[in-house]
């Protein structure tokens, strides 16, 4: 079986939303907690499955914090790496070389994405956008508005 239908086969049995918009190249939904949802492509190379997940936009701030805090969790992660693109937004990156794709290896990479994206959600929104969640919980807080997806936050919160 070619890489491209082991990996359709695998996202076919699997509960997760996907999109095949062209041939060999698959848009994946992976549904968490703290992230509540992680964008995935898998893209079919000449040589190798190539997977890309976004997982924050560019620090407003700390930015040598967060990519220290990045780098250092590489070290720990298995089979991926977090990368940043041109604009400085995170991505968690691996590749599975053609010869090993198949669906234990696939549900691996997925399940490394996932865990490792709603894992550092958190923590990178807390080093890299601090100001921010302390102004929001400012406005909310002045408006009555809820805070519920700030409980993560809480010890942001102004006092």
């Amino acid at each position: 079986m070619k890489p491209t239908d082991i990996i359709r086969d695998y996202l076919t049995t699997s509960e997760l939303t996907w999109d095949e918009p062209t041939p060999g190249s698959f848009s994946v939904e992976l549904p968490g907690e703290r992230k509540l949802t992680t964008a995935c492509s898998l893209a079919v190379r000449d040589h190798s499955v190539v997977i890309n997940a976004f997982v924050a936009r560019c620090p407003d701030e700390n930015h040598g914090d967060v990519h220290r805090w990045l780098l250092e969790r590489n070290a720990r992660l298995p089979g991926v790496a977090f990368a940043v693109d041109r604009a400085g937004d995170i991505y968690l990156v691996g590749r599975i070389p053609l010869a090993a794709v198949s669906h234990e290896h696939v549900d691996q990479l997925l399940g490394a994405i996932l865990t490792t994206a709603d894992s550092a959600f958190n923590t990178i929104l807390e080093l890299g956008f601090a100001t921010s969640i302390r102004r929001e919980w400012e406005w909310r807080l002045a408006r009555g508005e809820s805070t519920r997806n700030l409980a993560a936050f809480e010890h942001l919160r102004p006092r």
